[in-house]
């Protein structure tokens, strides 16, 4: 087998366990996918896929084309970063990836002045919630909450970012203010939805009596607009709740949920010119926020939220939540 794409089509309908993902994935429809496949399968007179059940299983013989497939991947991406790595010029695009929150409370006045600085380079933002991968190139940058473990990748920490509880004057009044953990008793909370796996919704679900839930929401953002409508109480990070002149903190930040904010690339497009401006402008940016991220109430009367100007990146929504060790 000398062609690639046979190989992605099998990686993709593997991974994605359904033709419908693998046609999201490869930027197809179903029915070209399900041709392509049907293709395949006849000019090499084998099944590649046990088509019994809705999960697309690969067979012996298209798990043997998977493993293939994933070494192939592996050493494209490989080549990918180390051609990229050499780029010198401060042009082009550059993929960054962050959580809906940093990207509506942070995010938009940094890229504005980087897009200042920098006019030939062009910033996809991709807002999504899911630690993309960085070693695939799905993002070539990454600004997530989670300190690095994979070797292959390089970052700064910026921050710690705390998380508490907050409710509105409004609920306030009606419901009375809470004081602590065990006043939360009889209040009406505001949490995830049932299939989030974020490490605060986690701690929610195990710190917080089911009937309490009034309100579910998998989006943050969401759940901060549901508090400031009076809906209940949520718990969220401080550099988002802070900066609401409508809504207070009802506690001290939680240590257990304090979190780390790293700035991360993979190793081999760290000295790539268009990451390394990234790199030492936006980190200078979030730096410079620090006091906001880390939860110090002195900045809660000075908004960062608002762009200054619209700005020339381009930002992709996604569904769903991603550093060099120091």
């Amino acid at each position: 087998m000398s062609d690639w794409n046979e190989f992605r089509i099998v990686l993709a309908i593997a991974r994605a366990g359904s033709l419908a993902g693998a046609a999201k994935t490869l930027g197809h429809d179903h029915s070209t996918i399900f041709r392509w496949l049907n293709l395949l399968e006849k000019r090499r007179g084998v099944q590649l896929f046990d088509r019994t059940s809705p999960v697309y299983t690969p067979t012996d013989a298209g798990l043997q084309m998977v493993m293939v497939a994933e070494r192939l991947e592996a050493e494209i991406m490989a080549l990918d970063r180390s051609i990229t790595g050499q780029d010198a010029r401060l042009s082009g695009k550059l993929k960054i990836t962050s959580s809906e929150t940093l990207a509506y409370r942070i995010l938009n006045q940094v890229l504005a002045d980087f897009c200042d600085a920098h006019p030939g380079i062009e910033i996809e933002l991709l807002v999504d919630n899911r630690q993309l991968d960085l070693l695939r190139r799905e993002a070539d940058i990454a600004i997530r909450a989670t300190r690095p473990h994979e070797g292959e990748l390089f970052g700064r920490k910026i921050a710690s970012t705390p998380w508490t509880f907050y409710g509105s004057h409004a609920y306030f009044a009606k419901r009375g203010r809470p004081d602590d953990m065990n006043s939360l008793t009889g209040h009406s909370i505001i949490g995830w939805d049932s299939a989030a796996s974020a490490a605060a919704a986690v701690w929610l679900t195990d710190s917080i009596a089911a009937s309490a839930f009034a309100y579910r929401s998998s989006s943050l953002i969401n759940q901060l607009m549901a508090v400031k409508a009076g809906v209940g109480l949520a718990l969220l990070p401080c550099y988002l709740g802070d900066l609401e002149p409508d809504i207070d903190r009802i506690i001290d930040p939680l240590d257990e949920l304090t979190r780390e904010l790293w700035l991360i690339t993979h190793k081999d497009l760290r000295n790539t010119a268009r990451v390394r401006a990234f790199f030492d402008h936006v980190g200078a940016g979030l730096l410079a926020r620090r006091p906001l991220l880390e939860g110090d109430l002195s900045h809660r009367a000075t908004s960062t939220s608002t762009p200054r100007r619209s700005w020339c990146c381009r930002v992709r929504r996604a569904h769903g939540q991603i550093v060099d060790r120091p």
